[in-house]
């Protein structure tokens, strides 16, 4: 939950329930508050037509014979009685209510607001607000008033609150609440997915960029904007993909260039006639012309031109330690992967041999173990050597970078092995990791992922 509240489509769902919901409990707290005004409208005038007939009626009943019949002729809500003394004071100002009863009488009768209130004015109900959630104490017309006959006979006028401020039967709204709520929630997931889905699909565009330069295009759909964006994208990679190619051109360029001059150099090499200097001028020429192959390959390792296949990691593994040893080299191969990768055999050969060869080079010995975890090859490769000072660890990668206590020109590295390896680990949706192992030696880890990502 936590992982999806954070995400873009969370946010928006998350922003679009609590808005609506905000918004609806608004609505129906406006609505409660009209419809309860509506109902105190309406009960005022009907109480000024029930007290107008009241106090009409008892008045032409013999005074004998009031308190009888007003113990018949009082309702709930309004209360007429004698009263021999007033004890209230009267209100500084008559309320609507007496106004409005006053002028139906006429001046022959006197109407005066008491300032006490009925006991019952305090009585609280529960309201239907904010989905009957809320209570609140009675708000309408509950007053005492005077009233002065025209027989000069004192009587007192209750105006009372009802029994209940709805009907015995409430509505229940919990049906009607929760498919709210489940619409809602619907709606705004619906509405969340739809605008970050492009984001998402954008996101990814730009990962598989990271991984293959020649990835497919994106298609042109969606609302403008998306599909501005999407244009933008595409014209983005189409310069990257022209950019990384004549880079490569020129590279290749250059390097055949040089090689021609090279060769010449080296045959002139031959006819110098001293043995000393000879050796040592052939030595950096060589040096030279490992670097100019080097920077092709490192150039290569960037490129993503070849075809994606499937191929089998453990018969790779095997043809590549297979060509180590022939070659006079101490490697062994421990385990089994029993997987297939998706990927570019020329490019992941180049990324072993690399690791092998320096694992060979600097540690005299290549103990190569592969096994499955995570749904993703692992591939460690160990060397005997010194290892790597932990301040190191994370430079190695940097083109060009040399630690001279193992790996001098003597030894014929140029500090590019490392760098193309990671390009072309990374280039499939892998990782190369470095570490030195408790044993003695340095481990290289290669990480590769079943499946090419974004394919």
């Amino acid at each position: 939950m936590r992982a999806f509240l954070g995400s873009m489509t969370g946010r928006v769902f998350a922003t679009l329930v609590l808005g609506i919901l905000v918004t609806a409990a608004l609505t129906q707290l406006l609505a409660d508050a009209e419809r309860q005004r509506v109902i105190d409208t309406y009960r005022d005038q009907h109480l000024l037509d029930r007290a107008e007939q009241l106090i009409l009626a008892t008045e032409i009943v013999p005074e004998s014979a009031r308190p009888a019949y007003l113990d018949i002729a009082n309702r709930p809500g309004l209360l007429l009685k004698d009263v021999a003394t007033e004890t209230d004071a009267a209100a500084p100002v008559n309320s609507g209510f007496t106004q409005s009863l006053a002028a139906r009488l006429g001046p022959r009768y006197a109407l005066r607001s008491l300032s006490g209130r009925p006991a019952q004015c305090g009585i609280v109900y529960e309201q239907p607000v904010v989905f009957g959630l809320l209570s609140m104490t009675w708000r309408g017309t509950c007053e005492n008033i005077s009233v002065r006959l025209r027989d000069g006979d004192e009587m007192r006028l209750s105006v009372l609150p009802p029994r209940s401020v709805t009907g015995p039967e409430r509505t229940d709204y919990t049906m009607a609440i929760a498919l709210l709520l489940l619409s809602v929630g619907f709606l705004a997931y619906m509405v969340a997915r739809m605008t970050t889905r492009p984001l998402k699909q954008l996101a990814q565009a730009a990962k598989d960029l990271g991984h293959d330069i020649n990835h497919p295009p994106l298609d042109l759909t969606g609302a403008d904007e998306i599909r501005q964006a999407s244009a933008a994208f595409n014209a983005m990679q189409a310069r990257i993909r022209q950019y990384i190619g004549q880079r490569t051109q020129m590279l290749a360029a250059i390097t055949h260039d040089l090689q021609t001059p090279l060769t010449r150099m080296r045959l002139r090499l031959e006819k110098v006639s001293e043995p000393e200097l000879q050796e040592r001028l052939i030595g950096d020429l060589s040096a030279m012309q490992a670097m100019v192959r080097e920077g092709l390959d490192l150039a290569r390792s960037m490129d993503t031109t070849e075809t994606m296949q499937m191929l089998d990691l453990d018969s790779l593994l095997d043809s590549v330690c297979a060509d180590a040893t022939d070659a006079n080299q101490r490697v062994s191969l421990t385990g089994h992967a029993g997987m297939a990768l998706l990927g570019r055999p020329l490019d992941l050969r180049r990324c072993l041999v690399n690791l092998i060869d320096n694992a060979v080079k600097y540690g005299h010995a290549a103990k190569v173990t592969v096994d499955r975890i995570n749904g993703a090859a692992r591939i460690r490769i160990r060397d005997a050597g010194p290892g790597i000072p932990e301040a190191e660890l994370a430079r190695v990668f940097d083109p060009f970078y040399r630690i001279e206590t193992s790996r001098s020109r003597e030894s014929g590295g140029t500090g590019l092995g490392l760098t193309i390896a990671r390009n072309i680990a990374e280039q499939h949706g892998g990782s190369i990791s470095l570490a030195n192992h408790p044993e003695g030696g340095l481990e290289v880890t290669l990480m590769l992922p079943e499946f090419y990502p974004g394919r």
